[in-house]
């Protein structure tokens, strides 16, 4: 076997197929099935898998630039893994964009703050809505105060001005290391690895806005009422454990084919400790945004928890955190556990269900309320857009040599042991 160069075929390209397929049917008869209003339940899943997955592949972005912001060594030989993961970005980006666009022309009402009628106090006679009270004009029964004073920042003009700006921005430099990456490979030196050092630094300035950004844009303006200064930080976090989870699962898998020979048990050791350590992240940011708010007790804040604590989503709610906190805390403390894939593996399957399910209660309870259910529509929807990212994962994977031959930190992350 040639161990530079993947190869996707067999078995493993069968199945993304077979997922493939099988979230194509889940779509179609979930779209037909669907009698809420606008199809709410069709809408509201295409945003949980359009935002988890895109969120996958920006986390890889995020992590590839840190390495060289960084100047780490140990993770060379991991590269084009990264790469790989990072380069379903373009089809994240499409399916977050189609659902926004269907919002935007009222296709569903995932976003409650794009009515316009909610922005005028006043209802005129001939049926158009005024700021100001003319003859004849009576209250819109539609105003709310609240979203009608977030509308500097709630308006259709500005928020995609916001949307374009992070979408371009990702692709462009996603775009940027990939060409880079790949010269390197023929022409060697070290000035592409300077350059993508300091590009990667940039990176993380605009990242440290975007990631806060867009997740108040797509995610927590569904709740217009509400808003967490932690916000951003949490789905951050969220991101970032779960790209990390992936590429993990998908690095054993590798090894057992007998590619990335490179990569030894140290490598695999601190992939589980940067899983072990943003589980935690993830889990102080959560403790520390639902104590403030549920401690301070403020009506306006606090219901977002009551939504999710003293409804029928109460049982997935409490058990997303247990997953997702206490099950890597016990396990993956210990040295060994993050050596033996007979621990890693169900571990991280768990906590990448555990996180899907996080997203999925970000979005739902604020589109569907007390409307939702979880069956054959929201599995194969989830299976299916989990097959066709690791389709496009492996494919890119395949499309390049695994280890990136002139990168000046290659050896030393070889010689990694410990």
């Amino acid at each position: 076997m040639d161990t530079m160069n993947f190869r996707f075929e067999g078995r493993a390209k069968t199945l993304t197929y077979a997922l493939m397929g099988l979230g194509v049917v889940a779509l179609i008869s979930g779209f037909l099935t669907d009698d809420s209003h606008g199809h709410q339940r069709f809408w509201a899943n295409m945003l949980v898998n359009g935002f988890f997955f895109f969120s996958l592949a920006l986390g890889a972005l995020f992590f590839y630039a840190l390495q060289y912001a960084t100047e780490s060594g140990w993770s060379a030989v991991l590269k084009r893994l990264f790469e790989a993961i990072y380069g379903f970005l373009p089809y994240g980006a499409a399916m977050i964009l189609i659902v926004l666009l269907a919002g935007q022309f009222h296709l569903h009402h995932l976003y409650h703050w794009m009515d316009h009628t909610l922005y005028y106090e006043f209802l005129l006679p001939d049926g158009t809505y005024s700021h100001e009270d003319a003859a004849g004009a009576v209250a819109n029964p539609n105003f709310d105060f609240i979203i009608a004073n977030k509308s500097a920042y709630l308006n259709g003009s500005f928020f995609w001005v916001r949307t374009v700006v992070y979408i371009a921005t990702f692709l462009i430099f996603a775009r940027m290391f990939r060409k880079w990456s790949l010269a390197e490979d023929e022409v060697g030196g070290t000035d592409l690895h300077f350059k993508m050092y300091r590009r990667g630094a940039l990176f993380l300035v605009f990242f440290a806005v975007f990631s806060s950004t867009l997740s108040w844009d797509w995610i927590m303006s569904i709740d217009t009422h509400w808003f967490s200064t932690l916000f951003g930080w949490y789905t951050f976090s969220g991101m970032w454990v779960s790209m990390l989870i992936f590429a993990t699962v998908c690095l054993t898998w590798l090894r057992t084919k007998g590619y990335f020979p490179e990569v030894n048990e140290s490598h695999m050791h601190d992939m589980a400790k940067w899983v072990f350590a943003i589980s935690m992240l993830w889990s102080y940011l959560w403790f520390s945004q639902f104590m403030l708010i549920w401690y301070s007790n403020i009506p306006e804040e606090v219901t977002y928890y009551i939504a999710r604590m003293f409804t029928h989503y109460k049982v997935p709610f409490m058990a997303m955190f247990f997953v997702n906190f206490a099950i890597p805390f016990y396990v993956l403390v210990a040295r060994d556990a993050k050596r033996n894939p007979k621990f890693l593996i169900p571990v991280s399957f768990l906590i990448f269900c555990g996180h899907y399910t996080d997203v999925y209660l970000l979005v739902v309870p604020g589109t569907l309320h007390d409307h939702a259910h979880f069956g054959f529509f929201e599995w194969g929807s989830f299976l299916g857009f989990l097959g066709l990212f690791i389709h496009v994962t492996l494919r890119r994977l395949a499309s390049a040599p695994l280890i990136p031959v002139n990168h000046p930190y290659l050896e030393e992350s070889k010689a990694l042991h410990y």
